[in-house]
């Protein structure tokens, strides 16, 4: 296959149209993108991590949760999430971090409560940002 096969382009050297669709999709893309307020893209993240915490706990409502549960895993996405909410609060606002922090704390005393040998207070996931809970 020749270089001109694998970039496809007219006699006159332009890009052909799938190419041009391609780039205009892309800038669309980016539009929509940047049409987005900062806290939606910062809460949507955070849901995200905290979605996927709450099933590495084990709270899924699914028959199977304690087949998803991990723990170690929930750790990390636990942390993750205490470090992008406590980094993020100042930003995004009270309104917006409030629920945040909540659903947080429900994540580190479930995870507490899953835990075969609990963590000492302040070593739990997430606690070196938002200190021990209890």
């Amino acid at each position: 296959m020749s270089t001109e096969d694998s970039n496809p382009r007219n006699s006159y050297g332009e890009a052909t149209s799938a190419a041009t669709a391609a780039d205009a999709g892309v800038s669309q893309q980016i539009r929509d993108i940047a049409e987005v307020p900062a806290v939606e893209v910062i809460t949507t993240g955070a849901v995200h991590l905290m979605s996927a915490a709450a099933v590495k706990v084990g709270l899924a409502d699914d028959p199977n949760a304690e087949d998803l549960k991990d723990l170690d895993e929930a750790r990390k996405l636990i942390t993750a999430l205490a470090g992008l909410v406590t980094a993020a609060a100042p930003e995004i606002g009270s309104q917006h971090a409030g629920p945040l922090r909540d659903g947080l704390r429900s994540l580190q005393l479930a995870f507490r409560e899953a835990s075969l040998i609990p963590d000492a207070p302040g070593k739990g996931p997430g606690e070196k940002f938002t200190g021990p809970v209890n």
